[in-house]
């Protein structure tokens, strides 16, 4: 028996590592025919990583405090060892893991991996995605510039909307009565502990309870129905080192276009980082045209297409709360859109086009052609899911093979 067999058994006999390693890499089958859309799921994992090292060198060096934290940021960019490299690495990072977890979603509702029995693997993503939106709108605020400022003040106004306890929990958010250094101290340390211990646990959850019912496939079909005489799913194929070293082209396709990013086009012609962001905050002078980052704008869109501020702010989270539902809205018989019929390929068409026009609009000025082209998004956004138990019910399908087909 060699040393380091003897030191494993050691380890085994007090913590299960070797059972860990086998029933989530090594013994866990995986079916044989995943493609291009299965990338997201382990990206998202690497982006997630590299913001939490990124996001501590950077509070190294970072002060929250609101006459300090602007001009911390610049000693960062310009006095710092790498410090560039490390801001520029995690802004750039935030962009890039809503892009990751996006596509991530959009491949859920293709193959429709939200479907019995995955409700709460989805339930656990939305989740992920609901504490990511958290983290990144505190995060928003530490720069302490003109629109990090003004931005916040806009959305932590919006709680004020809601009746009875708005207003208390507006300024329960604030810490003041007014944005300030109260704000900016609450927001840093849910930013940096609070809000990533949540995210780290929910992503744990959302792994084991997909390991606990398996991964979907482009097809739709359970390899777990058919089993060798050794219990092995037939269609399977185990995660390491299969797709571990297939995931690992994935990343180093994915670093070409980050790196291209970080050193070419850091600000994303104002996507990514605003120009108005690298002015310091001042509360007696407003931004001419107020505005979200881009992964909020669809949101913010919908917000605005509503004259009622109160039904906005409904609208605007009803929009969330609507993909959580996804699971019990399909009525359809199959689950990947290979096998589905016309319909959904179209709803889901339209569904896309209205999501990424709603996060152009919510870019834009609130003008009333535009407001009124952000109604009919709006619409059609919520049609997707208040008419899917109807059009997944009567939509025409093919017959779902027994096995995959690769």
């Amino acid at each position: 028996m060699s040393k380091m067999t003897e030191f494993m058994g050691w380890v085994d006999a007090r913590f299960p590592a070797t059972k860990m390693w086998e029933d989530h890499l090594s013994k866990y089958y995986a079916p044989k025919n995943f493609n291009f859309w299965y990338y997201f799921g382990s990206l998202a994992l690497m982006v997630l990583v590299l913001q939490i090292v990124t996001g501590i060198f950077l509070t190294m060096n970072y002060k929250p405090d609101a006459g300090l934290a602007f001009a911390s940021v610049e000693y960062i960019m310009r006095d710092v060892n790498w410090g560039w490299l490390i801001r520029y690495m995690h802004s750039t990072g935030a962009s890039f893991f809503f892009i990751v977890v996006y596509l991530h979603m959009f491949r859920g509702l293709m193959y429709g991996s939200y479907r019995q029995p995955r409700e709460l693997v989805w339930i656990f993503g939305m989740l992920v995605y609901v504490a990511l939106m958290a983290e990144a709108f505190m995060g928003y605020l530490l720069p302490w510039g003109q629109m990090s400022y003004w931005g916040a003040q806009v959305i932590i106004s919006l709680f004020g909307a809601i009746p009875v306890v708005g207003e208390d929990l507006a300024l329960w958010i604030r810490g003041d009565f007014v944005v300030s250094d109260a704000t900016l101290n609450r927001f840093f340390a849910f930013h940096v502990i609070a809000v990533p211990l949540i995210l780290l646990g929910l992503v744990v959850a959302h792994i084991i309870a997909l390991h606990e019912v398996g991964s979907n496939n482009p097809d739709g079909v359970e390899i777990k129905k058919n089993k060798d005489e050794n219990g092995i799913p037939k269609d399977g194929i185990p995660f390491h080192p299969y797709y571990s070293v297939k995931d690992i082209v994935g990343v180093a396709v994915f670093l070409m276009f980050f790196s291209a990013v970080i050193f070419f086009a850091p600000e994303f012609g104002g996507w990514f980082l605003e120009k108005d962001n690298f002015i310091p905050a001042n509360p007696l002078k407003t931004p001419e045209h107020i505005v979200p980052l881009w992964y909020f704008t669809p949101f913010y869109a919908i917000l605005r297409a509503v004259p009622d501020k109160f039904l906005g702010v409904v609208g605007m989270g009803g929009a969330i709360v609507m993909l959580f539902l996804l699971p019990w809205l399909d009525k359809g018989k199959v689950k990947s859109i290979r096998y589905r019929g016309g319909i959904y390929k179209i709803a889901l068409t339209i569904f896309v086009v209205s999501f990424v026009s709603l996060g152009y609009l919510g870019t834009q000025p609130a003008t009333p052609v535009l407001t009124n082209f952000a109604r009919v998004f709006s619409v059609l956004y919520f049609a997707f899911f208040i008419l899917m138990p109807w059009y997944t019910a009567i939509d025409k399908t093919k017959p779902v093979p027994e096995r995959v087909t690769g």
